[in-house]
């Protein structure tokens, strides 16, 4: 198996997740930032500056493009590091490294902005003055995805045990427009705290009140967000008393209906990085999940933010003539 065979199998679509152009894309952004940190990494090292030319000394076994695709391709399906390494015929602790280094550079490219090529947000503050600016509004919602247990023993082992899914799980807070379009993905917390004390206890009640403006939809965890900013976040109303009248239940089952077709766009957010392995089940290690998350979460906006903006139609009646009086 040659490497340019691998290269070409791991940089189809259906290996990597992303397409060929993204690819270059990818390549183009992040190969600077690579060897930057690769030559501060070795300067450090060595305790002083090269002292020979670029391309002396010994070449690295896996070159960036190859480092980048075998990254992409453990994020897309989630393969063990040994399989990559038998697809490049490099030792298995060259394809950890080399996820090692290019993960956390996905992870801080931020998310794409719609409309707007080369600006990305990258936290909540970026994301409600965006959305203020361009008078979005915006969607939230949470996700859990399911983690090992820790170790019998160790301290907060129960914090990450969901009441709702009854498993260890890790939370994630999810931005999206109307559109669906990813704007911001991460808060991220055990599974154990509720939706409405990640939003407190990150910051997003602040954003809300620094930025009047800024309107959102939300599910029935952020009642309490609702009933504290009314005029800005919109949850689904409280179900009827049982011995409430059929005209009450009738306009509650309309009202939810509205408030979930408005809403549902952010889990069809939420769907798109389900799609990637490791955002179904995470098996590695748990000190990693954010930057992971934030790797794929960044990687599905490059995707979205291409998708075209919608128009809102007018409504407004227009007459085709002017009637003769």
């Amino acid at each position: 198996m040659t490497l340019t065979w691998a290269r070409a199998a791991c940089s189809h679509p259906a290996l990597s997740g992303v397409s060929r152009a993204h690819l270059g894309e990818l390549l183009e952004e992040l190969s600077p930032r690579w060897w930057a940190r690769r030559e501060s990494a070795l300067d450090r090292q060595r305790g002083y500056e090269r002292r020979r030319a670029e391309g002396a000394g010994r070449k690295p076994k896996l070159e960036f493009v190859d480092r980048l695709l075998v990254t992409l391709v453990h994020l897309r399906l989630g393969l063990p590091h040994a399989a990559l390494a038998e697809l490049y015929r490099v030792d298995r602790s060259t394809v950890s490294a080399a996820i090692r280094q290019v993960r956390p550079l996905l992870a801080a490219r931020g998310f794409a902005v719609p409309d707007r090529p080369g600006v990305r947000l990258r936290t909540l503050e970026d994301v409600f003055a965006y959305a203020d600016f361009e008078g979005v509004d915006l969607r939230i919602d949470g996700t859990e995805v399911q983690v090992r247990r820790p170790r019998a023993g160790r301290p907060g082992r129960k914090a990450f045990v969901s009441g709702k899914k009854k498993q260890n799980t890790i939370k994630t807070t999810t931005f999206s427009d109307q559109q669906g379009r990813t704007l911001f993905s991460g808060v991220v917390r055990p599974g154990r705290m509720h939706d409405q004390t990640a939003l407190r206890t990150e910051g997003i009640a602040d954003q809300l009140r620094r930025h009047p403006e800024v309107k959102a939809e939300a599910d029935s965890g952020y009642q309490g967000l609702a009933k504290e900013f009314p005029g800005q976040v919109s949850a689904p109303p409280k179900k009827p008393a049982e011995d409430a009248c059929d005209g009450d239940k009738r306009a509650w089952r309309e009202m939810r209906r509205r408030q979930s077709s408005a809403r549902i766009c952010v889990e069809h957010t939420n769907a798109e990085y389900k799609q990637w392995r490791p955002l179904q089940r995470y098996t590695g290690r748990r000190e990693t999940y954010a930057e992971t998350h934030l790797a794929i979460a960044s990687l599905v906006s490059d995707r979205s933010a291409r998708r075209p903006t919608r128009r809102r139609t007018n409504t407004e009646l227009v007459l085709a003539r002017n009637t003769v009086s």
